[in-house]
């Protein structure tokens, strides 16, 4: 029986030591951000949901939801906050809404079939949901936190695009596409290097 449980706890340390590197690896990449033509420049593009991705192949959704929230909160702490935790949340969901379905669809069955299909519906429900969340709750708290009106965030989408003329439109021709390349992008490279990664989680 005390076998049996050192066992145990030597698995669950493994488990926790991958879960601590790539949340470290996540929390890194996300300092690496670059934006993109079409959108403000405060949307910005980085891969650290690649990193949370392998690990929700490789140890379940549950851990991907672990690294995500380790990666916010690494964020919160070397960058702090302007919105009293606000957007760091918002920004931990929309992770979650990419990462999570993914991660469940390809663990209940390991194919490059399954992976296309997790990381698909994950894409869709993460361009939902982020522009959701920014016309409901991040541009109108950034609003306030900065002490301007919506307009402005418009203005500064209608510089780049002059279809932008409201936060309609807005969310329809910038945080929309930019969630759905940010999602292709970032589902790309975890197909193109999960297979060669993989063998180091699973020992």
């Amino acid at each position: 029986m005390s076998d049996k449980t050192s066992v145990l706890k030597r698995g669950h340390v493994k488990v926790l030591t991958k879960i601590s590197m790539l949340s470290a690896v996540a929390g890194v990449l996300m300092l690496l951000q670059t934006p993109l033509w079409f959108a403000p420049n405060f949307y910005k593009l980085d891969f650290s949901e690649v990193a949370v991705l392998i690990g929700g192949f490789a140890l379940g959704p549950v851990a991907a939801i672990i690294i995500e929230f380790i990666k916010i909160l690494l964020n919160l702490v070397l960058n702090g906050t302007m919105t009293g935790g606000v957007g760091e949340a918002a920004n931990f969901l929309i992770g979650c809404s990419l990462v999570v379905p993914a991660s469940m669809i390809y663990h209940r069955n390991k194919t490059m079939k399954s992976a296309i299909i997790g990381l698909t519906i994950g894409i869709v429900t993460m361009a939902i949901f982020a522009s959701l969340a920014n016309y409901f709750v991040l541009l109108p708290v950034y609003a306030k936190v900065y002490g301007v009106p919506l307009q402005f965030f418009v203005d500064m989408g209608n510089a780049l695009n002059n279809s932008v003329t409201s936060l309609q439109t807005l969310i329809l021709y910038a945080v929309l596409p930019f969630n759905l390349i940010k999602g292709i992008a970032v589902s790309a490279v975890t197909i193109l290097i999960y297979k060669k990664v993989s063998p180091i989680l699973h020992k």
